[in-house]
């Protein structure tokens, strides 16, 4: 049995940023889970309002990746927030000691 699959794409950058609408249905989301992401500093937003807003790549990416943590592991956006930070922390020190000449 063929089944047909459409997909898209959208390009994310400095000159076609998403706006909170966008960024929630990327994620399967309501605009409301958007502005907690931002409440909790998931995700940054210049502006009052939702409807200012404007995210980027790495927003999306750490959307999506707050989205899976709630969903695999039931956590809160509290916790994916620190569960986020901790890994990007992790990363940079990781990078910091290749440049240095350690190794892992």
């Amino acid at each position: 049995m063929n089944k047909l699959v459409i997909t898209s794409a959208t390009v994310v950058g400095k000159s076609q940023p998403l706006s909170a609408h966008d960024l929630a249905r990327a994620c399967n989301a309501e605009v409301e889970w958007v502005v907690q992401l931002v409440e909790v500093g998931i995700v940054n937003a210049d502006g009052r309002q939702p409807e200012q807003w404007c995210f980027y790549s790495m927003d999306l990416q750490r959307a999506l990746h707050a989205r899976k943590l709630e969903h695999d592991f039931g956590a809160s956006l509290d916790a994916v927030a620190l569960i986020l930070d901790l890994s990007q922390e992790v990363r940079r020190l990781k990078a910091r000691l290749r440049t240095l000449g350690a190794t892992e």
